[in-house]
């Protein structure tokens, strides 16, 4: 597997961590539960490392966007799944539109 490659899926993860560490933080309290404040913490500290990992290869701007994209789209997917946030076909297209650039900066670079 080639520098890139592995730059890219370890982006990937990066992304899904941060929706895990938003997540968690929601659930924290302001940092007060201590479940979710460690969770947060690993997450955050892992999320964070891999996209400095990827960044030593990739693109910072294209390495940035897709990092928020695919957090923020699975943070609002999931609450919109776990009923925490109103769900709506607005909503869901919007999503799908991130997921779609997403992709497409994928497929640019």
């Amino acid at each position: 597997m080639s520098a890139t490659s592995v730059a890219w899926v370890v982006l990937v993860v990066s992304g899904v961590l941060e929706a895990v560490w938003a997540t968690a933080l929601g659930r924290s309290e302001g940092l007060t539960r201590l479940g979710p404040t460690v969770v947060f913490g690993v997450a955050l500290l892992a999320s964070m490392g891999g996209l400095a990992y990827a960044m030593r290869v990739l693109p910072t701007g294209t390495s940035y966007a897709v990092w928020v994209g695919i957090g923020a789209s699975l943070a609002v997917a999931y609450a919109m799944a776990t009923g925490a946030e109103p769900a709506s076909l607005v909503k869901v297209l919007l999503i799908l539109g991130i997921v779609g650039c997403v992709i497409g900066l994928k497929l640019a670079h």
